[in-house]
Order: structure tokens, then C-alpha cells, then sequence
């Protein structure tokens, strides 16, 4: 939920609004930005697979999460429309590494039989943490001085909800 709650600080359609105030990007180069930058989040979670082999499923997710959320919280402070975008899309390289490999942590600890609770308790906090989310970062968003603190807020929630991860859950096999 936690991780969740950060993610909905900045949805993609706060990040859109984000890059049209900010750098006056028309809709059809939102387009391509966000074509990008999904395409290489979903290639991140396939990239999951061989770290996670080699690192191990706690650390694949929490050590490709960190840098993620590190870079996210840099896009507004990028200079240029071209550095943002990069930024972004080095963000979204490795964001979605920790989806693959939490869905197998939590089916490899959970016996079989409570299984299907277990994901569906941790897709019902997930929703929930982003339902809340965009209540508090939408007005933020009306504030030309407030309008890059969703991603910092949604950044250190990521980053905080890492490390508790981490330190939870980085001995049980």
C-alpha cells in the first residue's frame, strides 16, 4: 500500500500535466513520451527475470526500485524537456522489475492453499494506496511553486517503502 500510495502521486496523467506545464509539450509529443516510457516499463519487468535469477527476488526488487525512484525524483529538477524525458525513461528502464519478482516472492513464502488470498489482499492494498494518492497530489498540481513535490513525495514513499521491504523480508528464503 505504501508503495502504492507513493505510485499515485504520480500517475500518468499527473506526469503528462506535469510535462505540459512545465516544458508546454503538445499532446502529440505526450504521445511519444509515454509510448516510450511504457514500452520500457514493461521491458524492465521481463528484465526482471534473469536479475532475480542471479540476485535473488528481495534484492532484484528492492535494489532496481531504489535507483527508480531516486530518478524519478530528479525529473523536475532536469533543465530541458530532452533531459526530463531521458531521466524518465531511465526511470521507467527499471521500474517495474520489483512487479515480476514480488508476485513470486509472495507465491513462494504463502502456502498453496492461501495463495490466491495472499495476492488478492496484496492487489486490494496496492489499489487502495492509489485510490488515496491523487486526492492529496491533485491541488498540489494547481501550485506552479508545489507542482514537482508529488514526485518527491512519491519517490521518498518508494524509497521508504524499500527499505522497510528490505529490512522485513531480506533472510526469509
Amino acid at each position: 500500500a505504501l508503495d502504492s500510495f507513493g505510485g499515485g502521486f504520480c500517475v500518468q496523467a499527473f506526469v503528462a500535466f506535469w510535462f505540459h506545464q512545465k516544458f508546454g509539450v503538445s499532446d502529440a509529443t505526450l504521445g511519444g513520451i509515454f509510448f516510450g516510457s511504457n514500452l520500457l516499463a514493461g521491458l524492465s519487468a521481463l528484465a526482471a527475470v534473469p536479475i532475480a535469477r542471479r540476485c535473488g527476488l528481495i534484492n532484484t526488487m528492492v535494489w532496481t526500485h531504489l535507483p527508480s525512484s531516486v530518478l524519478l525524483m530528479l525529473v523536475p529538477l532536469m533543465p530541458t524537456l530532452g533531459a526530463a524525458v531521458v531521466v524518465f525513461w531511465l526511470r521507467n528502464s527499471i521500474s517495474q522489475m520489483d512487479v515480476p519478482t514480488r508476485q513470486s516472492y509472495i507465491n513462494a513464502v504463502v502456502p498453496p492453499a492461501t495463495r490466491s488470498a495472499a495476492n488478492g489482499v496484496t492487489t486490494t492494498a496496492k489499489q487502495l494506496g492509489t485510490a488515496v494518492a491523487p486526492l492529496i497530489a491533485a491541488p498540489l498540481l494547481s501550485s506552479v511553486a508545489l507542482m514537482s513535490l508529488p514526485f518527491w513525495i512519491c519517490g521518498g514513499a518508494k524509497i521508504t517503502y524499500d527499505l522497510l521491504l528490505w529490512r522485513a523480508f531480506r533472510r526469509v528464503k
